[in-house]
């Protein structure tokens, strides 16, 4: 026996602390494996010629010469693809009277927007498929395309879908009661109409996939740029008429994602019934200019909102309409109608106020379909929320701190409903807020913008009060009849070297789920952190499981990881107790060895125990079999989700002669319950919050009067550099859930929710003086300019 080391005496838990990740050298060096990076034997690569019109029908497609250009493999249409793969159709049935009409991989008979692909291209290299692209021609008859939403329910307006009678693709009301006769005993009602811009999510690496079918076999591999891996397979082996377990996944480095990566595409339908077709590799990675007509859009709402209160500031009621446009499809298998579900079901989310009332439009469009980006809904709510708090509080008079402080659900007061009949577990508003004051000096802010404004300078401070939905429950898909996973598992074993591996059905794009995951088999095992290895992504390795979505990962991925790693560690304790001949009490894991807590001495090291049962098992007494591997599976059941909450404060300044909008200084407090590495936590945060700036100053897809996108190019499409980036300090506040033993809940979107509504509340609060609000995304230097000088617009 060995005196027991200092490291293993004093191990301190890993959980908790900002721990750089593992896996950043390796990516920093170039070592990552993207889809792209990936080359199979006899692959093909396709090129997808799409709609240049936004409602067209498809007369006539002429390949001759094209199929005669060098390299030239396939050039395969719509039809011929329908009869590999089968429509889908992107509706839930828990969204009741929600429809979509059935889509096809490549369109069939009509191009319903501009970016649909119609023909695809197959040849040796992508340059070769783009060149024979240029040679297929196209005949086409152009539609009438609906490009408004406004208008989209009009008699007069084009019906994309006849079957279907009208535009319309989801209603939904919400109604507390009593709404009218608290507006008619309301002291003070305000209103105002918001309106938010198209945008979507610009990756580091762009959507890609590389799908091998095996005639042979009637097996397929799919390499992807995804987040939920095991959904893919389901999905390719039911509309491919393939076996799911004759499917496989593998989504290695994923170069971000931020929700986009969580749709199926369909050209990714495309791409893997070609290969089918083809009986070969075939590999497609979108360009930057397709991405902008294919990825998913998102935000494009108008919201009506209105507040009634009290004289002394007390909320009565809330009164929202939410009218969003979303494609001519509803995106499968997700719906294109769960963002305005979360607008309706989180607008007034923080507040206490007895009654609610909320209406939601979902109309179809010729555009690109819309569906679910990081925040999914919480920007709009929290900007229609907090904008009209803002102008509520500057109708009374009153400090718009102080009007959020009288107003927010108690501490005390959880579990409980909101107005709108979400379930709350326990959220921590007035802590929050007590922490925000402590880390901001209001009163010399106020001085200070007082002082300047007297010399012209316009400086604001926006506040933003969010809830964020987090670890989505057991049932959050299964009831609407999609077969998406709300479990998550993981597999934790021990190899005879005494390394722990940990697999886990929860990926990585950038999170730092594998360092998180890493963490907690560390601690829950009793082993350094580099003696543990973690797997994602592979759908013939990993137990089945969601993916990464809602900001679940943590939450209900590592309560999986932990629950496998705490049964691990009690089996290697029992198995040390039985080699050893001691009582098991007695034993402990610490630093990677076996401690014998009476004598504090270490015994016996892990590699020792795996060597033990993997390479002399006689050596053990007759009947014992050790378990060196172990799999547990996690789903949050008590809430449909779990809530955070936390606040945001934006200090800007507008130069009021050019519109330009300077962002000084950013603070967040959030709470996302037990903090497993700030240091993750906190980029999470900041990430988010400069995509929330982005959504609220600089991004939109604009499109002309026939559906065809004006920007969609990097040249054209602004997104925020470092350069627009402020100063984020972030603090937390600590409230674990008691849903799971981990405690955590998630931290990915709250900074995108909370960011544009802080910044437009301080534009607004900065160009006071002038009696002006902005109150449409993204809030540019030429909106600005306009609301300065309305003369001058036009």
């Amino acid at each position: 026996m060995n005196s027991i080391t200092p490291r293993a005496a004093t191990v301190e838990k890993i959980v908790g602390r900002a721990v750089p990740r593992p896996n950043a050298r390796r990516l920093v060096e170039g070592r990552g494996t993207y889809v792209d990076d990936v080359e199979l034997p006899r692959m093909v690569h396709v090129a997808y010629l799409r709609s240049p019109h936004a409602h067209a029908r498809i007369l006539r497609i002429d390949a001759a010469a094209a199929l005669d250009m060098p390299g030239v493999v396939a050039i395969v249409d719509g039809r011929q693809l329908a009869e590999i793969c089968a429509p889908f159709v992107g509706a839930l049935s828990h969204l009741a009277g929600m429809r979509s009409p059935p889509q096809h991989a490549m369109a069939v008979d009509r191009a319903c927007w501009q970016g649909e692909a119609v023909v695809a291209v197959v040849a040796q290299t992508r340059a070769q498929a783009e060149d024979a692209m240029q040679a297929v021609e196209v005949t086409w008859e152009v539609l009438p395309a609906v490009t408004r939403m406004d208008t989209a329910l009009d008699p007069g307006t084009p019906v994309i879908h006849p079957e279907l009678g009208d535009n319309l693709c989801f209603h939904r009301e919400v109604d507390s009661g009593g709404v009218d006769d608290a507006f008619a005993a309301a002291d003070v009602v305000v209103e105002e109409t918001y309106d938010f811009g198209r945008h979507t999510g610009v990756t580091l690496e762009p959507r890609s996939i590389l799908a091998d079918y095996n005639p042979a076999e009637r097996r397929l591999t799919v390499h992807h740029s995804h987040q939920a891996p095991h959904m893919m397979g389901d999905l390719y082996a039911r509309l491919m008429g393939i076996l799911e377990a004759d499917v496989r996944v593998l989504c290695k480095d994923v170069g971000g994602s931020f929700g986009i990566k969580v749709h199926a595409y369909a050209d990714d339908f495309a791409t893997v019934a070609l290969s089918v077709l083809l009986g070969r590799p075939v590999k497609f990675v979108a360009d930057r200019l397709e991405s902008f007509v294919t990825d998913i859009h998102a935000r494009e709402h108008r919201v009506k909102a209105r507040l009634a209160l009290t004289r002394d500031g007390r909320f009565l009621a809330f009164d929202i309409a939410d009218l969003t446009g979303i494609g001519p499809y509803s995106m499968y298998p997700r719906t294109s109608a769960v963002e305005g579900n979360q607008v309706i079901n989180l607008c007034g989310g923080p507040y206490d106020h007895p009654h609610y009332r909320a209406t939601l439009d979902v109309v179809f469009q010729n555009k690109v379909q819309t569906s679910q980006y990081r925040g999914v809904g919480h920007p709009i709510a929290c900007a229609v929320t907090e904008g009209i708090v803002d102008l509520a509080a500057a109708t009374l008079g009153m400090d718009p701190l102080e009007l959020r402080r009288r107003n927010l659900m108690a501490d005390d007061s959880f579990p409980r409903k909101g107005a709108s009949g979400i379930l709350l577990e326990s959220l921590s508003h007035q802590r929050c807020l007590a922490r925000l004051e402590e880390m901001v000096d209001f009163p010399a802010l106020r001085r200070e913008q007082a002082e300047l404004r007297a010399k012209g300078i316009h400086r604001g401070i926006g506040i933003a009060v969010l809830i964020e939905l987090t670890n989505p429950g057991a049932a959050f898909y299964g009831t609407g009849g999609a077969r998406i996973a709300s479990q998550d598992g993981a597999t934790v074993r021990l190899d005879p070297t005494g390394i722990v591996h940990c697999a886990s059905g929860v990926g990585e794009q950038g999170q730092g789920t594998e360092t998180i995951f890493a963490q907690i088999v560390a601690d829950e095992v009793g082993v350094p952190m580099d003696r543990v290895r973690v797997l994602t992504g592979d759908t013939a390795a990993t137990p089945y499981g969601g993916g990464t979505w809602a900001s679940r990962g943590a939450g209900i991925g590592g309560e999986a990881v932990l629950q496998a790693s705490r049964q691990l560690r009690a089996n290697l304790l029992e198995f040390a107790a039985v080699h050893l001949g001691l009582p098991v009490e007695r034993l402990r894991i610490a630093g990677g060895s076996v401690i014998d807590t009476a004598e504090g001495v270490a015994l016996m090291d892990l590699a020792e125990l795996g060597s033990l049962a993997h390479f002399r098992p006689d050596l053990l007494p007759a009947g014992f079999q050790p378990e060196l591997v172990v799999t547990r599976h996690y789903a949050q059941r008590d809430y449909p989700f779990i809530f955070t909450n936390g606040i945001q404060v934006s200090h800007v300044e507008v130069d009021v002669e050019t519109g330009v909008v300077t962002l000084l200084k950013h603070w967040v407090v959030e709470d996302c319950g037990r903090v497993l590495n700030p240091l993750l936590v906190d980029e999470q945060i900041r990430g988010a919050v400069m995509q929330g700036l982005g959504g609220v100053l600089f991004e939109e897809c604009l499109y002309d009067e026939n559906g065809v996108m004006r920007n969609g190019s990097m040249a054209d499409y602004l997104v925020p550099m470092a350069g627009e980036m402020p100063d984020i300090e972030v603090a937390h506040v600590e409230t674990p859930t008691r849903s799971s033993e981990l405690g955590a809940k998630g931290a990915g979107e709250a900074g995108t929710a909370g960011a544009p509504a802080a910044v437009m509340n301080a534009i607004n609060d900065a160009l006071r003086p002038f009696a002006v609000r902005l109150t449409a995304q993204p809030i540019t230097p030429e909106k600005i300019l306009h609301a300065l000088h309305p003369h001058l617009a036009g």
